[in-house]
């Protein structure tokens, strides 16, 4: 038999630690992951998006002033709308949007003045005309956008994906959630619930600009990398000799995928974080903005393999900046002059890199506004705003082999309601999903003696978009 100084490190390693702790340090010499963690299923068929951006813009834009015109808003300003409303007129009744459209790119599709840039490529867009959601407050219908539920504790989209994708780099997270500060509702957006620690969103706070206060404690201010990866050594040994006598318990495991990954972020994260490093026409192409510099960076890590970015449009002063309850003329020129710039520079630079094909970028918020006006308190038509409206409202897809130049669904008239083609949000959840290689209802956890999935028992693919 060999002795401890003859034995080779691995044989060594085995004697010494059973079941989990040897797999662990199998694994830290470079060899496959210990059975049972948590790992992705992969794709149930050839994907057509590796990965997704979506810009989220806090508060709900209005959809009649930025892609669904709607002339007959003029023709009956003023009128008070009729039949039940979600939510009651506050105002003068119906308010034409000042703004002019016109059609853009050789495909024609009809913007808002207020979206020049976007206009710029316009071949690329897939316009939804005909989104609608079953609640009108915020707080339910960005739970349903963000994870297909209007109540807490269940996953985010973007932790579904990388439950069922993972990540294309071992040292940065499949889902990472950019935002300045804390938006309403807060970390549930971006939650993995239920699911597998590990497919938390990686919260990132871009109201920083020093890349190292980007990721809270990014840095051991204490230990050298060759200390803390020997610490980390000896914990991980230890807590898979623990996990050994506990089969099955998911947490465990999590817990131990988390901090490794949390190791390796520090080698990682300083170089994808920092937006400084693209040349400065990149950087002005984008704007010097929170939103720019996110969507910047948005680029940056889907450059690197990771699977979901999640950009929320935060103002540090305003947790929902596309409310628009009053001034929502003047305030919608700001805000779309901010998104419009930085949105199409992402989707431009993707397509300059090659990698809009396989890049799916989503832009929306969690509803609409109302065609009718919300009048100011100080009774001044021109401050007036619009109201939440979920009945139907806009969003656009662009790349991951979704169908650009192109306009689909229809509300009515006045753009009250989702009238033709109507595609609720669990419908975007499945076709997003799909795009990424992912069947719907076959990507299910199972919890509390059920199996849940993104769509529940709802959605279908919306094939009439995608290529």
């Amino acid at each position: 038999m060999l002795s401890v100084t003859q034995m080779p490190r691995r044989r060594m390693l085995q004697s010494a630690g059973a079941g989990f702790g040897w797999l662990a340090a199998r694994g830290l010499c470079g060899a496959e992951s210990a059975p049972g963690a948590a790992l992705p299923a992969g794709p149930h068929f050839p994907a057509r998006a590796k990965r997704v951006i979506f810009l989220f813009m806090n508060g709900a834009p209005s959809h009649v002033d930025t892609f669904d015109p709607k002339p007959a808003l003029r023709r009956y300003e003023g009128q008070q709308p009729s039949g039940k409303l979600e939510r009651p007129s506050k105002g003068s009744g119906y308010m034409a949007s000042p703004f002019r459209f016109r059609p853009y790119g050789d495909s024609g599709v009809v913007m808002s003045e207020l979206l020049p840039r976007l206009g710029q490529v316009a071949d690329e867009l897939c316009v939804l005309r005909s989104m609608h959601t079953d609640e009108p407050n915020h707080e339910p219908g960005l739970l349903i956008m963000n994870s297909g539920h209007p109540q807490p504790v269940r996953p985010s989209l973007g932790s579904w994906a990388s439950y069922g994708l993972g990540s294309e780099n071992e040292n940065l997270p499949a889902f990472v959630a950019l935002s300045p500060g804390r938006p309403v509702v807060g970390p549930q957006l971006w939650s993995n619930a239920f699911l597998p620690g590990q497919h938390q969103g990686t919260a990132v706070d871009t109201n920083e600009r020093d890349v190292n206060k980007l990721v809270a404690n990014i840095r051991n201010s204490s230990l050298t990398l060759i200390q803390q990866r020997d610490q980390l050594d000896l914990l991980q040994f230890l807590n898979r000799r623990h996990a050994d006598r506990r089969q099955n318990e998911e947490s465990l495991e999590a817990h131990i995928r988390t901090m490794e990954m949390a190791f390796h972020m520090q080698s990682a994260a300083e170089e994808a974080f920092d937006t400084g490093r693209e040349t400065q026409q990149t950087q002005e192409q984008y704007g010097d903005t929170v939103f720019g510099r996110s969507c910047l960076m948005a680029r940056r890590l889907a450059e690197r393999g990771v699977r979901f970015v999640q950009v929320y449009y935060v103002d540090k002063n305003q947790k929902q900046p596309w409310d628009t309850h009053n001034n929502n003329n003047s305030k919608h020129q700001q805000l779309c002059a901010d998104s419009d710039r930085a949105s199409a520079a992402l989707i431009a630079d993707l397509k300059q890199r090659g990698m809009l094909d396989d890049t799916l970028v989503i832009w929306g918020g969690e509803f609409g506004r109302t065609p009718y006006a919300q009048q100011d308190k100080s009774g001044n038509p021109r401050k007036a705003g619009r109201d939440h409206h979920n009945t139907g409202f806009s969003m656009f897809l662009a790349g991951g082999g979704v169908k650009g130049g192109m306009t689909y669904g229809a509300t009515d008239e006045f753009g009250m309601h989702a009238v033709e083609n109507r595609m609720h949000v669990h419908d975007l959840h499945a076709t997003i999903l799909h795009q990424m290689g992912i069947d719907h209802t076959r990507l299910t956890y199972r919890h509390s003696g059920r199996d849940y999935r993104l769509t529940d028992v709802h959605g279908r693919v919306v094939n009439d978009i995608v290529g």
